[in-house]
């Protein structure tokens, strides 16, 4: 088996948003070691961790995971989903725009999706550094607008862990998600003595 990288530890964007992960499938696309399968399949959802790597996916299996070897960006690959399957879709460190309106067509409408990948700016930290994998100024929200999404929350800036980068971050979701429902303050930091 070839060797892995070492895995990093949950975003802790995805780790305060997946709460929110209504009961049913979710997603983790392109999830490489399994980092945030692994956090969603101990919450008790039923995850499909898909990448095109199967020694990722190896890493991912466990309880409550389904995996799949599949390349989404391979010549003629059609989107493997049917509309308003998944109650959450999870994508950190992957860009592939042409599945952006797939994405948000395959959100039930009470879901959510959580999203965090680079953005312009992330070039001077190193790789990735190719505008076609740097998200616009704005990008992600465009992407929530243009799939029907109420957006929860999003940011775009730089981040020092797990590395400098330049991130853009999106929780959003569907049109019957009831906006009563997201706790934003479930991760107040208090100074205690």
């Amino acid at each position: 088996m070839p060797h892995l990288p070492a895995a990093l530890p949950p975003s802790p964007w995805v780790e305060r948003f997946a709460c929110l992960a209504p009961p049913g499938e979710t997603l983790d696309l392109a999830c490489g070691n399994g980092r945030h399968t692994r956090l969603l399949a101990a919450r008790g959802l039923q995850v499909l961790a898909l990448d095109r790597k199967p020694e990722a996916l190896a890493a991912s299996a466990g309880p409550n995971v389904t995996t799949m070897d599949y390349d989404l960006e391979a010549e003629g690959s059609p989107w493997p989903f049917e509309a308003g399957r998944f109650s959450a879709i999870v994508v950190t460190n992957y860009l592939h725009r042409p599945l952006f309106a797939a994405l948000a067509a395959s959100l039930r409408p009470d879901g959510i999706l959580i999203y965090e990948t680079f953005a312009q700016g992330n070039q001077v930290y190193g790789k990735p550094s190719n505008p076609a994998f740097l998200l616009a100024p704005g990008e992600l929200l465009g992407l929530a607008r243009d799939g029907g999404l109420q957006v929860l929350a999003y940011e775009d800036g730089h981040v020092e862990r797990p590395h400098p980068a330049q991130v853009q971050r999106l929780c959003a979701a569907g049109p019957a998600f009831a906006k009563t429902e997201a706790r934003l303050d479930h991760i107040v930091v208090r100074n205690e003595p």
